[in-house]
């Protein structure tokens, strides 16, 4: 496992690992994934760290689990895909996935944006990038700032015109906000991709797409950030995980 592991729990980076495997194809054909206790002592984990990422796996859909035969990956694993229920996991996309400037941050005019960030002025840092996972462009991603905001982070070079990246947007943000990020509000709808994003996700104009709004809210109250997304469905799967609370 790579680096990454000593950011998040163990049984994450784990999972993280057979499900870049499952993408390389390296289990297609009802080729079995190794035994718990073989990837116990292939990682250094307990069984139980083993069992937890394997879980994970079999619930996000990825893998499925046979009594007395093993674990196989399910048929068309390779899509991405991704298990989202915090803003920690909206950050670890950069776990196996790769950003690229197509537009600078740019301060403008933008009243719907303005309005949408419950701005006072109608000012804001514009900037649009897209994501890539395994070389193939998944989403198209559009990001407004307040202008406090945008000031912070806008001479980045990550953020120049054509640059690549493993970092998220609000990976970046965060660490120059004053108030951690705490929420994000989401709404998913479907739309049809305009000529931007049909060049920047290399699909026909007019495409269905899976159209993601998030509005950032730090622990101040504050929006920080608005981002729209236009994933690919045939290249993306969005799955949550909804909990029974504690009565």
């Amino acid at each position: 496992m790579s680096s990454r592991g000593l950011a998040e729990p163990a049984y994450r980076a784990l999972a993280a690992t057979l499900r870049a495997q499952i993408a390389e194809g390296r289990y297609r054909g009802g080729v079995r994934l190794p035994t718990e206790s073989e990837l116990s002592d292939e990682f250094g984990l307990s069984r139980q760290t083993v069992r937890r990422a394997f879980q994970d796996l079999v619930a996000e859909g990825s893998v499925y689990r046979v009594p007395g035969r093993g674990t196989f990956a399910t048929e068309g694993a390779g899509r991405y895909l991704r298990q989202l229920g915090s803003i920690e996991d909206l950050m670890n996309l950069s776990a196996d996935t790769t950003m690229e400037v197509v537009s600078a941050p740019r301060r403008q005019v933008d009243l719907d944006a303005a309005g949408r960030l419950r701005l006072d002025t109608d000012l804001v840092h514009r900037l649009t990038f897209r994501r890539f996972h395994d070389g193939v462009p998944f989403v198209s991603t559009t990001v407004w700032w307040p202008e406090s905001v945008g000031r912070l982070v806008a001479d980045r070079v990550e953020l120049a015109h054509g640059a690549t990246s493993t970092h998220t947007m609000i990976g970046l943000l965060e660490p120059h906000l004053p108030h951690p990020i705490t929420e994000a509000a989401q709404s998913i709808t479907v739309a049809s991709a305009d000529a931007a994003v049909a060049e920047q996700v290399q699909c026909a104009e007019g495409h269905a797409m899976l159209r993601v709004d998030r509005l950032y809210t730090d622990a101040a109250g504050n929006a920080v950030e608005l981002a729209i997304s236009h994933f690919l469905p045939e290249h993306y799967t969005y799955r949550v995980t909804l909990r029974r609370g504690a009565r």
